[in-house]
């Protein structure tokens, strides 16, 4: 955007904040402590500017409006204690791989790119044996309905314009293979299972579902979700934190593309990967 198409920008959101105030020109010079011809030279249709940075702040106080929004560098109008509401909030969960937030986030993004880097192995590729071993014990959420919930998940997941990046621990992957911690219950013929349906899914929806492996050495991270450029969800166990931020939505993504850039194994090879475990389970 160049100073000119942002100038314009500002005029029309603050034409709207003085509206959405009840407010005219006078209210909004004496609120600001602005002379009135540099208010009526903001609105100019003819030749829109941008105030100083003195003026700015005047004018996003006086009207109780975020100085960003104004400027169009966020999409959140409110002052900055409600933006901070607005940008970050708290989703709860009830231990379930796909609950009504995720559903709601998927759809939204259906059609731009997901990333993902899931807690253990990602839910969208287990099998219903795998699934069904995980929620054995849980008391919020039955198997079967863990289980069902992945299946819509998987379905939209299908859908021809589905683009999803999945980023997850090589050594995380090949600890399941081997049964060690969590996994310690489950047979090995569920284990082989999981992994030949997996490197299935992962050489069959290629490119559409592209998995990355980094070493857990060299990289780490939590549990999140980027839905394309409005969501991002961090997982902290039985509930969510939701950023709508775009610079905390660009945060989480560059963070992502760092695991990316330095996989060790590659998302073309992850398919192959995944079924030489299988194999030797």
């Amino acid at each position: 955007m160049d100073k000119r198409e942002r100038a314009e920008l500002f005029r029309e959101r603050l034409s709207d904040a003085i509206r959405s105030r009840d407010m005219n020109r006078s209210d909004l010079a004496r609120g600001a402590n602005l002379d009135r011809s540099t208010v009526s030279q903001l609105l100019s249709e003819e030749a829109p500017r941008l105030p100083n940075g003195q003026a700015l702040a005047s004018i996003s106080t006086a009207l109780g409006v975020s100085a960003d929004w104004l400027l169009g560098l966020s999409t959140h109008r409110g002052a900055a204690a409600e933006i901070l509401d607005q940008a970050v909030q708290i989703a709860e969960t009830d231990r379930h791989p796909v609950d009504e937030h995720l559903l709601a986030w998927y759809r939204d993004a259906v059609g731009a790119k997901i990333r993902h880097v899931p807690a253990n192995l990602p839910d969208v590729l287990k099998t219903d044996a795998v699934l069904a071993y995980e929620y054995a014990g849980e008391t919020l959420r039955t198997a079967d309905q863990a289980i069902t919930g992945t299946r819509d998940q998987r379905a939209l997941l299908g859908r021809a314009e589905s683009d999803m990046e999945i980023a997850l621990s090589k050594e995380a992957l090949e600890a399941f293979a081997r049964g060690e911690g969590l996994w310690s219950g489950l047979s090995p013929d569920e284990r082989r299972e999981q992994l030949e349906v997996m490197g299935k899914s992962l050489s069959d929806l290629y490119p559409s579902l592209r998995l990355h492996l980094f070493g857990a050495t060299d990289r780490y991270s939590s549990p999140f979700t980027v839905f394309g450029q409005k969501w991002a969800a961090l997982y902290l166990g039985q509930r969510y934190l939701a950023f709508s931020n775009t610079r905390h939505i660009q945060l989480f993504a560059s963070h992502f593309d760092d695991l990316v850039r330095h996989a060790v194994v590659r998302s073309h090879e992850a398919g192959a990967f995944v079924s030489r475990l299988a194999e030797d389970v």
